[in-house]
């Protein structure tokens, strides 16, 4: 499959961060309205390279771009247009479904509170083009404290877009257990809950978003430490890995940007196709499209190319994100009748 063949394919994304997929000339645009001036340049080519964190070697260097984004994100006009946009860059590349999650305590600092925040997302996805529905995750950084708030926030703009519940940041050092209170009024009030674990620690970090409730699991890569592999095939699966297989926890996996933190060496280095061929509840999805300079369709391109995936594999974890989908019945058939009649013309 050639990337034409590939961006036709109806696709559903269940991790887009906002502040890491803004447009670089939307970043210049807004950082002059806001009287930003440290960005390190203006011109949105040169700045498009310089926000690539492919070099970047870690998680905590990678998150350092995100200054410059959030900063320019602290008005209800910048928030609605980067979420209108997202979900119409999304849409133009096959996107059929999305579901785009942010921080609203970092879009604070110039008096924002939380509901107005959250609002002005709202009203940007409310803007996604016909063929595309979209959805909103609220993140709780889970370094900071203020996680109940959050949720609190969360549930009281709880409408038929805002979905689901996170943890975001470092995973070392800060567990997911210090916010289960947050995290069991998520799931009373409805909402889903999603927490990133897996990616920058091991596997007892997914041990502990499990124990916090989570219904999938944000990267979740690291599960392949659970797994005892000899010439590159399972011979024995832990504990916590059978437990994930079995219940068929979904592992919203970000390729480029595991590769980019240096989570995994190399695009063949990536457990990806491994995940998979066990039996893993995989989804596939683009994290940072900014900053790992990526799109579902590349995603689906180190699918293809490092992993041997075919069109029945794509089908299956695109099947895998619309079940894993936080979105409601209604919203899920029709995402469903998207993906299968895409899929169906392409056979």
């Amino acid at each position: 499959m050639n990337r034409s063949h590939l961006a036709a394919l109806p696709k559903v994304v269940l991790h887009d961060h906002l502040d890491g997929g803004l447009r670089p000339a939307t970043v210049v645009d807004l950082a002059r309205d806001a009287g930003y001036r440290d960005l390190p340049t203006t011109d949105p080519d040169d700045l498009a390279a310089w926000f690539d964190q492919g070099e970047s070697g870690s998680l905590e260097r990678y998150l350092e771009a995100f200054r410059h984004t959030v900063a320019v994100m602290q008005t209800p006009e910048a928030l609605e247009r980067v979420a209108a946009e997202a979900v119409e860059d999304l849409a133009a590349d096959g996107v059929v479904y999305a579901e785009v999650r942010f921080a609203p305590s970092l879009h604070m600092h110039r008096g924002l509170d939380r509901h107005r925040v959250i609002g002005a997302v709202l009203a940007g996805l409310r803007r996604a083009p016909d063929g595309c529905d979209a959805g909103l995750i609220i993140d709780a950084m889970r370094q900071d404290d203020d996680s109940a708030d959050v949720v609190a926030a969360a549930l009281e703009s709880h409408g038929d877009l805002l979905v689901g519940f996170d943890l975001a940041g470092p995973e070392a050092g800060f567990p997911a257990s210090r916010h289960l209170r947050a995290c069991r009024a998520a799931r009373e009030g409805g909402l889903g809950l999603t927490i990133h674990a897996g990616e920058g620690a091991g596997p007892e970090s997914i041990a502990d978003a499990l124990e916090c409730g989570a219904e999938r699991i944000g990267h979740g890569v690291r599960i392949v430490e659970d797994l005892t592999l000899a010439d590159g095939a399972v011979v024995g699966i832990g504990v916590l890995a059978r437990r994930v297989l079995d219940e068929s926890v979904p592992l919203e996996v970000c390729p480029t940007s595991n590769i980019h933190t240096r989570a995994f060496p190399s695009p063949a280095a990536h457990p990806l196709g491994l995940l998979h061929r066990t039996g893993f509840t995989v989804t596939l999805n683009t994290d940072n499209r900014l900053m790992s300079r990526t799109s579902m369709t590349a995603e689906w391109e180190v699918a293809v190319r490092h992993h041997g995936f075919g069109i029945d594999d794509l089908r299956a974890v695109t099947r895998n994100a619309v079940e894993a989908a936080f979105c409601g019945a209604e919203v899920r058939r029709r995402v469903a009748g998207r993906v299968e009649a895409g899929f169906s013309r392409a056979d």
